[in-house]
């Protein structure tokens, strides 16, 4: 009888060749794991770095949007990016073109007043770089507009927020700027009972930021800044003086700005930094901020909209000192040119430095109503209005400038009416908004084109 085959060697290749098996399939999947986690790895962080540059984190304020500067995330935005060639731009823009003259860093220069004393300085021949977070408290299109036409001029704005201090010392490292002209703010009265925040981080928080950066510099800038005459709050004595009484504010915003005097007093004393304070009554012109009575009641005159006009609780009109953007420009100017060095070193005062507050203002006050038909007879529209009592919101009823002062240090001199200033921004407005074909059919203006900067 045959005996049965012998398997075993059989048995003993297919256990082999299964074990074989067994291992490959196991390398396999630990290659495909670590490929895989490597793999997902990168497209996470591929996503981070994306939503990190384009979707900073939102402001608890949709009305007031910071943009913050991270040298990591602007890597790709070219001049933003704090290499090379952002160094070139901002050194470019902030050297002087005349003998003696200053590098300026000025702070809201996408702003209504910040743009025009850039164009100014610039033209004059001195160095100016701006600083502007575009935050969208009104239209960020104008304010994009005013940037270009600065970048026409050759002034670099760079985007970024007062509160971010590593921008302001990199700025610093790049240029030893000799002066300071700070007009970034948060603005309007009215806006501070809906966004009380905004006034406090920009206002207060963010003016110390930049006293605490330009008091550890060498040498220290001499720095002149915006205050307001909103200031005055309460004062019932006619025209305001800078002798007058400011500790009884109307609104949040002018006890910001008052806040911010008393902050520049303390910064001047402790760490010798030059700080001159600037008054500013009613500013209004060309390239002017939407949320002014003035701009927004030509945009309801013209499209047949009723306008709110204020009289006091007694049913007596409200008046204001407008002031000229032009007339303003020229104070602004006069105040740097006459500012003293800072007497700090290394955050230490070295001696008494100098200390200023001056009201820039038009010394005629204007009522309402007035205004009201100077824009009438200039748009040669009937406005619509609603005569009511000035609600209880932070408004005063009364502006009037005592600028002697400032006359008598810088030569102030204030030389534009209001229907000559209206005049200048109707042209201004009708050309932006492209709508003066109807204005010269009418020959209200002829064929003059708007000046850039007025």
């Amino acid at each position: 009888m045959a005996s049965p085959p012998d398997t075993s060697k059989t048995i003993k290749l297919e256990r082999y060749n299964s074990y074989l098996r067994r291992v490959n399939s196991t390398k396999l999947l630990n290659a495909s794991s670590k490929i895989l986690f490597r793999a997902t790895l990168l497209i996470a962080l591929a996503l981070i770095f994306y939503f990190t540059v384009n979707y900073p984190p939102l402001s608890d304020n949709p009305h007031h949007v910071h943009t913050h500067h991270n040298f990591l995330s602007s890597a790709l935005y070219g001049p933003r990016s704090g290499g090379a060639a952002w160094e070139k731009q901002v050194r470019h823009s902030s050297t002087p073109r005349r003998p003696n003259g200053m590098s300026v860093l000025v702070t809201g220069a996408g702003g209504f007043i910040g743009s025009h004393c850039s164009l100014a300085l610039k033209k004059r021949g001195d160095g100016v770089l701006g600083l502007d977070n575009f935050n969208d408290y009104y239209d960020p299109s104008l304010k994009r507009a005013r940037q270009a036409l600065l970048l026409k001029h050759q002034v670099f704005i760079v985007e970024g927020d007062l509160n971010d201090g590593p921008l302001l010392k990199k700025l610093f490292d790049v240029v030893p700027f000799t002066h300071i002209l700070h007009l970034a703010a948060q603005a309007g009265v009215r806006y501070a009972m809906q966004n009380p925040q905004s006034y406090v981080s920009s206002n207060i928080a963010g003016f110390v930021n930049l006293l605490e950066v330009a008091k550890a510099v060498n040498p220290q800038p001499a720095i002149v800044w915006a205050s307001s005459s909103s200031v005055y709050g309460l004062n019932t004595e006619n025209p305001f003086s800078e002798m007058h009484r400011t500790d009884q504010p109307a609104s949040l915003y002018a006890a910001t700005k008052k806040a911010g005097e008393e902050i520049a007093h303390t910064y001047n004393h402790i760490y010798g930094l030059s700080l001159t304070g600037l008054r500013f009554f009613t500013v209004y012109g060309p390239w002017g901020r939407p949320d002014m009575a003035y701009f927004f009641f030509t945009k309801d005159i013209l499209h047949g909209k009723t306008i709110d006009v204020y009289q006091t609780q007694d049913e007596k009109e409200v008046a204001r000192d407008f002031t000229y953007i032009d007339d303003v420009v020229k104070g602004c100017l006069g105040a740097l040119d006459t500012a003293e060095k800072s007497t700090g070193s290394g955050g230490k005062k070295r001696g008494p430095a100098q200390l200023r507050v001056y009201n820039l203002g038009n010394t005629s006050p204007v009522p309402v109503g007035k205004l009201v038909s100077i824009l009438e007879n200039l748009l040669s529209t009937k406005a619509k209005k609603h005569v009511i009592k000035m609600p209880r919101n932070g408004d005063v009823p009364f502006t009037h400038a005592n600028v002697s002062l400032a006359f008598r240090d810088f030569g102030y001199k204030p030389s534009t009416d209001l229907a000559a200033g209206l005049r200048k921004f109707v042209k201004w407005y009708v050309n932006y908004y492209g709508i003066e074909s109807k204005f010269k059919k009418e020959n209200k203006f002829g064929n003059e084109r708007p000046e850039e900067s007025d």
